[in-house]
């Protein structure tokens, strides 16, 4: 057995837990674009406060149950917008898990749909609320909304989560001018070398792998790496272990080590899981072990001095009541689809 902090996904769309089953798309998608279109928009277009609340009830239950204390996540739900983040927060904190919210804001559902999704970032963040200000990314909003999302993480003193580059139609240059360091740049695979923007760029390796939208190769930026799922559930040792191999693929002079880094980059935004305990079942939790061992596992898992997973199950939350309802929740979902 070996001790180490909680880990941190650095990017997140817990949104996306209630989305494996769901039905087909109306036809294969053969282009990024195409899979945003017939899965991920349609999809988000279905969520309701019962089916936000499960999705990130499930989404925290699992992260936990993976050494996971901390997630960033980044939602977007064009026809319950209102009240979402603190819904997702509410959900998160039930089950012990520390979270970052941001509502993704687009220009998609017109002028009325964007309003709404900046009104939602400040209406959280002014509550007191741990978040950033979300944009869907630079090729959904119009400039106007951009500088609008860029001027309220100012006056927030936070950064904006954003996604950038994520695959050729994703013209990032609407950006320039609005970056800061403490902005969360996702994806960045298309991005040149050298960008000029500011923030940290998050690495996203299974999920650009599934959406062929091709190798980022983050160690070529200046800019700090971060390590995310981008919804792929929050086992950040699996995602550690796919982005080294791809990484490995790439340049076969890449070490362990430097992955790992990308993964202690989520302490930025959550010192605090510094200072949580996890215990797991293999020794010594050394970077150039771990991408070689797979199947590695938590025993327990204490978050703040307490005590929340334990001998395979959660001892705080009823996991199979979670598990159960959450099931019922997709199946509403996916009728909605």
């Amino acid at each position: 057995m070996d001790l180490t902090p909680g880990l941190v996904c650095s990017h997140h769309h817990l949104y996306s837990a209630l989305a494996r089953g769901m039905p087909a798309p109306p036809s294969t998608p053969t282009e990024f674009l195409e899979i945003l279109e017939q899965i991920w928009w349609r999809l988000d277009c279905a969520l309701d406060e019962d089916t936000i609340y499960w999705s990130a009830k499930l989404g925290a239950l699992e992260a936990l149950s993976r050494g996971c204390t901390s997630i960033v996540d980044h939602h977007e739900s064009p026809n319950a917008i209102e009240g979402s983040l603190s819904i997702i927060a509410d959900a998160c904190a039930e089950v012990g898990v520390r979270v970052n919210c941001a509502y993704g804001v687009t220009d998609r559902h017109g002028a009325t749909g964007a309003a709404a999704g900046l009104a939602e970032n400040d209406r959280y963040l002014s509550a007191g609320g741990r978040g950033m200000v979300g944009l869907h990314a630079a090729f959904t909003c119009e400039p106007d909304t951009i500088a609008a999302a860029a001027e309220m993480a100012r006056r927030h003193e936070v950064g904006v989560h954003v996604h950038v580059a994520e695959g050729p139609a994703d013209t990032w240059q609407l950006l320039q001018g609005h970056t800061a360091p403490n902005w969360w740049l996702v994806h960045g695979v298309h991005l040149p070398t050298e960008h000029g923007l500011e923030g940290t760029i998050v690495h996203n390796a299974r999920s650009n792998m599934n959406n062929a939208v091709g190798y980022g190769a983050p160690m070529r930026f200046s800019n700090p790496v971060a390590l995310g799922t981008d919804g792929i559930g929050a086992d950040m040792l699996d995602e550690f272990r796919v982005a080294f191999v791809r990484a490995r693929e790439h340049d076969v002079t890449t070490t362990p080590d430097v992955i790992w880094n990308w993964l202690q980059k989520g302490y930025d935004l959550f010192p605090e899981a510094l200072s949580d305990r996890v215990a797991w079942d293999y020794e010594p939790m050394d970077p150039w072990r771990l991408a070689y061992s797979p199947g590695v596992s938590p025993t327990s898992v204490e978050v703040d001095g307490v005590v929340l997973f334990e001998n395979g199950t959660t001892t705080q939350v009823d996991a199979a009541e979670i598990r159960a309802k959450s099931a019922e929740a997709a199946q509403k979902l996916w009728a909605k689809l």
